[in-house]
């Protein structure tokens, strides 16, 4: 039997918006862009003929050579840098390879999209919305300042390109391109509004992407959306992450936790210790990839299981959420047994909470009607119920709860499936911007490592502090550097997770101290960090571009 109609439905935006499936951060950036133009609306636009090809951008720089002067004597040549270096190409030197989008250097590239090539599964939604709701102006500080680096040269009223403005080559031929499309609007159907379940961790998101973005006038363009990309995977990993625990206890608690709202929530990034009171901080033990030291990399296995693992309670609780808003749903709209929420909707904490005694008798009546029309369907053109659901209806359970376990029987391995591969993909697996690695062989186990390029991010975040409302750099520890990637971000390098510390063997000191030692060898190796002495207060990190603060104006240097 294969379940159907809204049985089948998992997704839900108030626990997230995205719908588990393998991601691609530079379409997620794609499908920012317009959302971040029209204040969290999508774009609309008519439907093209075909897909955009490579032959058509070349064929536009062919007939302006004033654009670019050369292009039309070596075509091939543009051909190859238009495919390769401005192009986002899914499969890519194979038969079907085919254009998702421009890559997302330019806000407009959005419009140039192929959008059954381009598709971000919510995730661009996530991220906006996260930044939308986060606290103390920081999350409108951020899609400001995102909005002024990713639209340079465009008139937002206008929608016009200024040539007068100074942007690199790689900009300023997606923009000369940017007529092409003249009929783009915000797409009138309202969006779907919901506060992210872990408010704190969109306000660390917001925080980080300022910070960053401090840096727009003084690293390339290019490295700087790369860098985007990997901190907005990073976030969104980190968010869901958390939520294969939060949402589980949700629903065991039958009620929201009072500390996780926006009000009372303490997570505060302006801190030195950013988690501390967070009932659901994520903690992860992180290798750096050592061959040599195997200890580390079993200990930063189990810690990847333990959350890999929990990905079968998530589907159910999700499950549990989504189902109890459709009975809140019809109870407050059919039978007005249940008042409307003063929102106007019900939150996460308004739904679980229906899972309490004195709403036993309403939800086992709901689903009874709801259980017995799953039942029919399954018996469509068969004689006998299926063995799943015979086995499940003689368990004793209670009629919701049937249901629910009738919906994991058939969908929980399908939706265990995608949501491995969601966070495969957002913890950008076996890459240098991840913090997840995989052997190729079949079964192998998943463990976190940092990779280099991810770690170069986040340095660039650490070293930055603010002072009169401005962001300078610094120099800062060894210890330092590894108490703000543990307090801010979960990340344990060189010690166990606080509740295991007590328990900690010889091997597991060893293995720590190893993976130490790994730490300072990769933060040599991409220019942050160099031995002034064995002494370990003088074990310093440098910033690679020095921010400083001259007259009351921001200077920047690079650092040899």
């Amino acid at each position: 039997m294969s379940i159907k109609g809204r049985d089948k439905e998992f997704r839900t935006p108030k626990t997230t918006y995205v719908d588990f499936k393998h991601i691609e951060m530079d379409r997620v950036l794609t499908m920012l862009f317009p959302r971040l133009k029209y204040d969290g609306y999508a774009s609309r636009r008519p439907p093209r003929g075909g897909d955009l090809r490579v032959d058509d951008f070349l064929t536009d720089f062919l007939e302006h050579p004033e654009w670019f002067v050369g292009f039309d004597r070596y075509d091939q040549i543009a051909y190859r840098w238009i495919e390769t270096d401005l192009m986002d190409v899914v499969n890519r030197g194979k038969a079907d390879q085919a254009i998702a989008a421009p890559r997302p250097l330019h806000g407009n590239t959005y419009k140039f999209r192929n959008a059954k090539h381009s598709r971000d599964y919510g995730a661009a939604e996530q991220l906006y919305w996260m930044l939308f709701y986060a606290r103390k102006g920081k999350g409108q500080a951020a899609r400001d300042a995102l909005k002024r680096f990713f639209f340079p040269g465009i008139d937002l009223v206008t929608d016009r390109y200024d040539p007068s403005v100074s942007v690199d080559v790689e900009t300023q031929a997606i923009l000369r391109l940017d007529h092409q499309v003249t009929q783009d609007m915000k797409d009138s159907k309202e969006p779907a509004r919901f506060q992210p379940l872990c408010i704190g961790q969109a306000d660390i998101l917001a925080d980080d992407i300022l910070r960053l973005l401090a840096y727009a006038h003084h690293i390339p363009r290019s490295v700087l959306v790369e860098y985007l990309k990997t901190l907005m995977a990073f976030h969104l990993a980190l968010y869901h992450l958390k939520l294969l625990y939060f949402l589980p206890n949700l629903v065991k608690q039958r009620a929201s936790n009072d500390r996780c709202c926006a009000r009372e929530c303490p997570v505060n990034p302006g801190l030195d210790n950013t988690l501390e009171g967070c009932p659901h901080r994520v903690s992860l033990i992180v290798g750096m990839g050592d061959a040599k030291n195997t200890h580390m990399a079993e200990l930063a296995r189990k810690s990847a299981d333990r959350f890999y693992r929990q990905i079968p309670a998530f589907v159910q609780a999700n499950y549990i959420v989504k189902k109890l808003d459709e009975m809140a749903d019809y109870m407050s709209k059919k039978t007005g047994k249940l008042a409307t929420p003063a929102g106007g909707v019900f939150s996460v904490g308004d739904l679980v909470s229906l899972l309490r005694p004195e709403y036993d008798t309403d939800r086992q009546a709901y689903f009874k009607f709801r259980l017995a029309s799953l039942i029919e369907e399954s018996t469509v053109g068969h004689e006998d119920v299926d063995p799943e659901i015979r086995e499940v209806t003689s368990m004793g359970l209670g009629d919701f709860e049937s249901f629910i376990e009738i919906l994991m029987e058939y969908r929980g391995k399908y939706h265990r499936q995608y949501i491995t591969q969601c966070l495969d993909a957002l913890l950008l697996k076996n890459s240098e911007n991840g913090l997840l690695a995989q052997s190729r062989a079949k079964g192998s186990p998943r463990h976190f490592v940092l990779g280099s390029k991810l770690l170069e991010v986040l340095l660039q975040l650490a070293v930055l502090s603010q002072e009169g409302g401005r962001f300078i750099t610094r120099d800062m520890r060894i210890e330092e550097l590894l108490t703000f990637l543990r307090n801010r971000y979960g990340l344990h390098i060189d010690r166990l997770l606080e509740d295991a510390q007590a328990n900690g063997s010889i091997l597991d000191r060893r293995a720590l101290r190893l993976n130490l030692e790994a730490f300072k060898r990769r933060l040599r190796e991409i220019g942050f960090y160099e031995d002034l002495s064995d002494a370990y207060v003088t074990q310093k990190v440098s910033p690679r571009y020095a921010i400083v603060r001259t007259n009351g104006t921001d200077e920047v240097g690079r650092h040899a």
